[in-house]
């Protein structure tokens, strides 16, 4: 199963304080780690959003866009990772090791598949995704 891990941005990190030494190093470890084990397949920090946008859709092609900076909320996201576990547990336990501290807060969820998506999913709609991801695989 493959999880996506959202690290919750904080009022450092929207206003572009960098991670000490201490914690690069210890971050560093923690990914090497799980590197080691086979369980993580992608991860990174990501700037505040005053270097992002915001797009909002309107519905019959209509969309605006808004440059950052964003109010800080619970949706604002500093970086993920993309793991893969064999269950939410093992997932779970893998990010309780994750050096964070005090009132940091990160949210697992799982990544959805093909299969997930049933009878919806046609037999042509399953072919284009797989030639899309074996597309996107050969880059």
């Amino acid at each position: 199963m493959q999880f996506m891990v959202i690290v919750k941005a904080s009022k450092d990190t929207e206003a572009g304080v960098m991670p000490s030494t201490e914690m690069l190093a210890a971050m560093g470890a923690f990914n090497e780690e799980m590197a080691k084990a086979g369980v993580i397949k992608a991860g990174e920090g990501l700037h505040p959003t005053s270097r992002g946008a915001r797009i909002k859709y309107a519905g019959g092609g209509q969309a605006a866009a808004s440059k950052g900076p964003f109010p800080l909320s619970g949706d604002l996201i500093a970086g993920f990772w993309l793991i893969e576990t064999a269950s939410l547990d093992e997932a779970i336990g893998w990010m309780k090791r994750a050096p964070f501290g005090s009132g940091d807060e990160i949210d697992i969820r799982q990544v959805f598949t093909t299969e997930d998506f049933g009878d919806a999913l046609t037999p042509e709609l399953r072919e284009r995704e797989e030639r899309l991801r074996a597309q996107v695989e050969a880059l």
